[in-house]
């Protein structure tokens, strides 16, 4: 399973020591554009060359956190529902799976390696759980018309070697819809737009592969709320347009070798923050603006 869960499309996990994550084989150090660009992939690039590089080209672990992987069991147990027969997707059947699949995530390298004793461990199987449950609170599992779970697509658009793993398609009476489930925090109305680039690029992937454009696409914030948006040839235009930039400036970076870091509030959640001077500067700037804020708030007047 995609272990990233703010931003599925890459394929299943692979050691990073040996196999490009966006899925070719290729030297460790040395850039090169990928064979294939998934939406991870692109936007770490939009969000930090310089973390792109680290990871893509020099391989290093970006070993994913606890909220990642339960949001991996929570993909991996709806996958496995979603193809049942509808009379069967019902939270019983989602809890038995759940079950079954739990060893498998609990023997993982990347579970191991949180350390988590008993407590720990039941706790993060009950987040899990919260978010596999909060299907329910956005739709009836069995009133979905599912085509495909798990589709793995390859497109070329706009120029761009396209490739992303799309959880749901299902159709309703207008046409096909596209569908991702998120276990994060729902955007807020100011990022929302943002966070659609990643299902406009599977509907014009859909769109590209089988002739037909999804209707629809959207986000189930499991337990929270959907975010969605009709999909139109404009909406497939701008995030196609986006992508093609963000491939040349790529290739511009794997050319050049130059990948300029982006510094900001994320700088402090980098992996690779001790291999970063500017985002080191960037997050200790941070730190002290916010221990002065600390220190005159506590000096101020009660």
């Amino acid at each position: 399973m995609e272990l990233d869960p703010d931003a599925r499309g890459l394929a299943d996990p692979v050691n990073p020591a040996s196999l490009d994550l966006e899925g070719g084989v290729r030297e460790a150090g040395v850039p090169t554009p990928p064979p294939r660009l998934s939406p991870s992939g692109a936007g770490t690039f939009e969000q930090c060359p310089r973390r792109w590089r680290h990871r893509y080209v020099d391989r290093l672990l970006d070993p994913p956190g606890e909220a990642a992987l339960a949001g991996s069991f929570a993909h991996r147990v709806l996958e496995l529902l979603m193809q049942r027969p509808p009379a069967e997707r019902t939270p019983d059947i989602a809890k038995g799976i759940a079950r079954e699949e739990w060893p498998h995530t609990e023997s993982a390298d990347d579970y191991s390696a949180l350390g988590y004793d008993e407590e720990k461990s039941r706790l993060f199987r009950w987040k899990a759980w919260q978010a596999i449950e909060g299907l329910w609170k956005l739709e009836d599992p069995q009133k979905v018309n599912v085509t495909a779970t798990e589709r793995d697509i390859e497109a070329d658009l706009g120029g761009v070697p396209f490739r992303g793993i799309v959880d749901r398609l299902e159709r309703e009476g207008d046409g096909l819809v596209v569908t991702d489930y998120k276990s994060g925090r729902a955007p807020s109305a100011r990022y929302r737009r943002g966070r659609l680039d990643q299902v406009l690029l599977y509907a014009a992937a859909v769109e590209a592969d089988t002739g037909e454009m999804p209707v629809r696409a959207r986000l189930l914030y499991l337990g929270q709320r959907p975010v969605g948006i009709d999909v139109t040839r404009k909406e497939i235009d701008l995030v196609t347009e986006k992508l093609v930039a963000t491939w040349q400036s790529i290739n511009t970076a794997c050319e050049t070798d130059e990948f300029e870091p982006r510094t900001g509030p994320l700088c402090g959640w980098c992996p690779y923050l001790d291999l970063c001077p500017e985002g080191t500067k960037a997050v200790e700037k941070r730190n002290k603006a916010t221990a002065a804020e600390d220190a005159a708030m506590s000096e101020a007047p009660g």
